[in-house]
């Protein structure tokens, strides 16, 4: 994949300001300014200023990997996906992994680390998930539910995964980039 600049490439717009429309309990809806030097324009465009989230690729000493069931809002039914959620402010991705995967799934143990990280939406969205893996886990906490969390847990082997993906029982976008990151792990490409 060739990304470098050319002389014919897009131009970077300059941030010239930034003004919260809305704020909510989950993000904020901001006005940002920008100006296009090459054309001399000044536009706002409106982006979600959530914060940043977490996703886990959990797997059991029986190289099963953990997976939640749960109603999702935005789609009015439920979602299939790895374990994951808000990273508190200050938090460390790593650690906020480890917390998500025990309150939702009762798992722990294992070793832990940073497997990448991808940006949600960044057309409209200016937050950024971040993949942990967690290794050799197992259930040994006790879950810990937000006040509007049920979650149904099961464990998948990776073939078992990658036909809920292909079969479209697994949809959740940031949940098919944690599997194709823990994937080409697997496959030695990181």
């Amino acid at each position: 994949m060739n990304t470098s600049p050319s002389s014919h490439g897009p131009v970077r717009w300059e941030l010239r300001s930034k003004r919260t429309l809305v704020s909510t309990r989950v993000l904020d809806l901001c006005g940002y300014r920008y100006f296009h030097p090459g054309r001399g324009i000044e536009k706002e465009f409106t982006c979600l200023v959530p914060p940043d989230w977490v996703n886990v690729i959990a797997v059991t000493r029986e190289a099963r990997i953990v997976l939640v069931r749960q109603f999702r809002y935005g789609l009015n039914d439920f979602s299939l996906e790895v374990p994951g959620g808000v990273i508190e402010a200050g938090e460390d991705p790593v650690a906020a992994g480890l917390r998500e995967l025990g309150e939702e799934t009762g798992y722990g143990g294992g070793q832990a680390r940073l497997l990448g990280t991808v940006h949600p939406n960044p057309a409209i969205q200016t937050n950024r998930c971040h993949v942990v893996l967690v290794e050799g886990v197992a259930p040994i906490l006790v879950q810990d539910w937000d006040p509007d969390e049920e979650i149904e847990v099961s464990t998948a082997t990776e073939e078992e995964l990658v036909a809920g993906v292909v079969g479209g029982r697994i949809t959740h976008s940031l949940s098919l980039c944690a599997i194709m990151l823990h994937r080409e792990r697997r496959r030695g490409q990181i």
